[in-house]
Parts: C-alpha cells; structure tokens; sequence
C-alpha cells in the first residue's frame, strides 16, 4: 500500500491569509446589530461591525439590496451627505461606537465561509468584505448574521418602470436616507406591513391614495383600519393590480381590476409600493452552509434556529429579522400565494417576471431558453413545466438553469420569490413544496476591477496553468489511457494521473 503524498497543487497552506482578524465580527448595522455588538463588547469580546448602508447609487440602480424602482432622488450620489444621514439615523450606532465597537459603513459582505467539507485549506473562519473600490477578507471568531428582510415583491404589467419599488425600500428612503423622489402612493396590500408604510408615509407628509387588497377583506388590525380611513386613505379589496401606466418620469397611475365582476379602477400615483410581505435576507447564511427550512410563520425560508439565536454552525449567530419576521403566521407564505394567483389568472403571460434576463412568465413556465440564443429545437420547444413535473416537484435551480430566470445582476431580488410562488400555483402545490434557490457567493454584484485585487501567493499562482493538478483536464478524451497521456501532461508540466 503506498502513502497518499502531499499534493504541491493543492490549496492547502497557499491561501492568503485575511488582512485581520477579529473576535466578533457582526453583519448589519440595523437595531438587532447594533444590539448584538454592544452586548458582544460589553462581554469584553473585540467587535467589528459593518453595514452596507449607504448603498451606492449604482447598486441601486440594479435594486440591490432593496426594490428601490429608481424613485430616489439625486441626493443619493452624494457619498458624504449619505454617510451623515445614514449614522444621524440611527443613535444606536454612535452608541456602539462609544462603547468601543469600530464601525465601518457603505461596506458590504459578499461572502463568508467556515473551515469543513470542500473548504479544508481555509485556516478558520473568514468573510470577504468589500466597498467601491477593494475587497478583502476579514477573519472571525464569531460571526453575528444581521442582515435584515426585503420585500416579496410580484409582477404585473408596467412593474418594470420607475415608480414601482418595495416598502423596505420606502423606508429607507425616508428614514435612513431622506431621498425619496415620490408624492403619492398607492400601496399593495393592506396587512401590517402596508398600514405600517402608509403610516410613515403620511407622517413624512406625503399622500396616500389607495391600499389596494386582493382578498375580500383588509388583512390589519381594525383600529388601524379605521384611523387610515379616517385620514382619508382609500382601502380597495377584492382588487388585482393590472397595469401601471407611466410617462416620462415612470408611473403615473394605476389601474386595478375586480377580478369576480371585472370592473376596473385608476389610482393617479407617482409611486406603487408593494407591501405583500417579507422574507428573511438568509444569502450569508446559505452560502456558509447553515441549515435553513420553510417556516412560513417565520416569513418564509429562515434558519433553523431552536434558541432564535443560534444556527446549525457553531461559529455562527443570527439576530433580528434574519431569524423570523415579527408579526409573521402560518398564512403568511399563504397569503402571496394567493397574490399569486390573482396575477397569474388576470395579467398577460407576455408579462416580464425576471427584469435582469427579460423573462415572461410565459416563458417560464413553457420553460423556454433566453431569446439570444435563438429558436430551440424541436424537442426543447415541445418541453414545458408539466413535462419537468413529470420527474419530480418543481425545483427553482433547474428552471434557472433552463431559462435564465434569476441569474441577472439584481441576483434574483425581484424574482425569485414570486418565481417560486409561480412554480407552486402552477404545480397545484403550496410554496413550502418548493425548494429554496440556492445562493452563491458573491453574494452582492461587485465590479471585477474589486475582485481582481487580490493579493494572491506566488505559491497559489504557481499552478493555474493546471486545473488543480488535474492534468486529463487539459488532455483529449481519447489519449487518457494510452501512450499519447504520459506525453502530453509532460508538456503540461505535470504528471499524468494515476
């Protein structure tokens, strides 16, 4: 029996150690990050806290990480004004700097990972960080995971315009930013989360036209019922979005029909917000590995986490919404699956559902290849979701893979929940039958003149000229076995294998 020897292509020992290391590192700036580092820092514990926030004008161009639909204002290409507000908005980030937390804003995590199967050759745990300009990576002893929800957002026609954007988004343009561009709203849904961004619309003075609600009924609490209608704001039940009209500046109105008697309405709005529900921001946490499930009374898929803090990693934790959405129920996935449906049997199948990639819903559900490559053959044209069905339950990976759906710049942001609320209506199944698409890293979209600045080892580099030593890689198929393979992988540089 030979002794396996050290492989000198390997990674192990070569990876570029991370430019610090510290004993907490905690992924958003929010409430319940804020709360997470000062609790870790007054545990004594060394704390680095990041937060993406400000978002650069660019990433909100492409959405990320909220549905912004283009309605901020020019304020927001104005990096120190936006740092102020962003640090003015929230005291508990100067709190946590006073406690001895360092702080870094407008810095974003792309990916993290821990040492185990596929990753041995990392040292321990690391994250890679990055701003506009560099990444890095930072290594940790713990990692704190509070990154937030974001918007469940569905397609109807004209959601593609300036104009239509989440409730998150809102939020943060008024709050945390003080750069939105929009005066009247008409609000998507008429649960929490719409009275809730009503409220702050109304507050911040601007106009709220309508709550439109595609069941037969208003989904939140009847006190606030009563206190929005009373401040003039118009509750439209049993109603579906069916076009947002717009001009040169985006929306301009919103039609919206009775899908039982197919009587139609316009609400004159500058802005749709669409408050349907939340889903927990889980990307980090996929990609480090960490369990997650479909819990819908948790908003959706979320960690499983028995003690609401700690997950199937030991190095890891969540906090915030990340874990579960507040206010969330059994119904709540229920609830967009019947958004869902509405929108799929009163809208166009020409409708576009994956803005980055240009995919109708018409051509996702006939699982039709992306139009650039040309008319599919025959036996692709004759293949369909009822035909993929046939091999088991829908599965969103796949349908990307086939169609495109999901793979653009906004990294499926805007689609990829209704995508799966789609395959679930479509499938006669509910959304938790629906497996979770997977997330990679990097996790945000960052420019390559970022990741091409890495400082890489001599020793790394050494040996990209071989696919990790794996010289058949690089050999044709039918020299492997023969006389012609020992030749060739010593013109490669390397040994044949065994």
């Amino acid at each position: 029996m030979s002794v396996r020897g050290f492989d000198p292509k390997a990674q192990a020992g070569k990876v570029p150690p991370p430019r610090r290391r510290v004993e907490v590192l905690v992924v958003g700036g929010g409430p319940a990050g804020a709360a997470a580092a000062l609790e870790a820092r007054a545990g004594g514990a060394q704390v680095l806290l990041i937060d993406e926030n400000p978002v650069s004008a660019g990433l909100m161009g492409l959405d990320v990480p909220h549905y912004w639909g283009g309605r901020y204002t020019t304020a927001v290409h104005t990096r120190a004004r936006m740092l102020e507000h962003v640090f003015s908005a929230n005291p508990a980030l100067e709190a946590a700097v006073e406690a001895g937390v360092e702080v870094e804003l407008a810095v974003s995590c792309w990916g993290a990972w821990v040492p185990g199967y596929g990753l041995a050759s990392l040292p321990h745990p690391i994250a890679g960080l990055a701003d506009e300009e560099r990444a890095w990576t930072v290594g940790f002893d713990r990692l704190i995971l509070a990154t937030g929800a974001r918007d469940v957002v569905l397609s109807f026609k004209g959601w593609d315009q300036p104009g239509v954007m989440g409730a998150r988004a809102l939020q943060a343009l008024l709050t945390t930013y003080d750069a939105f561009a929009g005066r009247r709203l008409a609000i998507l849904g008429s649960g929490p989360p719409a009275m809730a961004v009503a409220r702050l619309a109304l507050a911040r003075g601007l106009e709220v036209a309508a709550l439109i609600e595609v069941r037969g009924t208003v989904q939140g609490p009847s006190a606030d019922h009563e206190a929005l209608t009373a401040a003039g704001v118009e509750f439209l039940t049993g109603r579906v979005p069916t076009v947002a009209v717009g001009g040169a500046d985006g929306v301009e109105r919103l039609e919206v029909r009775d899908p039982a008697t197919g009587a139609r309405r316009v609400v004159d709005c500058d802005t749709v917000v669409q408050a349907i529900g939340l889903t927990p921001v889980v990307e980090l946490l996929d990609v480090l590995g960490g369990a997650l499930a479909m819990q819908p009374a948790l908003g959706g898929y979320a960690p499983v986490s028995p003690g609401g803090t700690r997950t199937s990693l030991a190095e890891v934790f969540v906090a915030g919404d990340v874990a579960g959405i507040p206010g969330a129920s059994e119904g709540t996935v229920a609830y967009q699956q019947a958004w869902m449906r509405a929108l799929m049997a009163t809208s166009e199948p020409e409708v576009v559902v994956c803005q980055c990639e240009e995919v109708s819903r018409e051509a996702l559900l006939a699982v039709r290849q992306p139009t650039y490559l040309g008319e599919p053959s025959p036996s692709l044209a004759a293949r369909d979701l009822g035909r993929l069905l046939e091999d088991g339950p829908a599965n969103q990976d796949q349908i990307k893979r086939l169609t495109r759906a999901g793979m653009g710049p906004c990294q499926g942001r805007r689609c990829r929940e209704q995508v799966a609320l789609m395959l679930a209506c479509a499938s006669n199944q509910t959304a938790d039958h629906i497996p979770l698409a997977s997330y990679r890293a990097p996790v945000r979209p960052l420019p390559l003149s970022v990741l091409a600045a890495w400082d890489e080892a001599p020793a790394m580099s050494a040996h990209w000229d071989v696919w990790f030593g794996i010289t058949s890689q690089w050999i044709p198929y039918a020299d492997v076995g023969t006389e012609r393979e020992s030749f060739e992988a010593g013109v490669l540089g390397g040994e044949a294998p065994l």
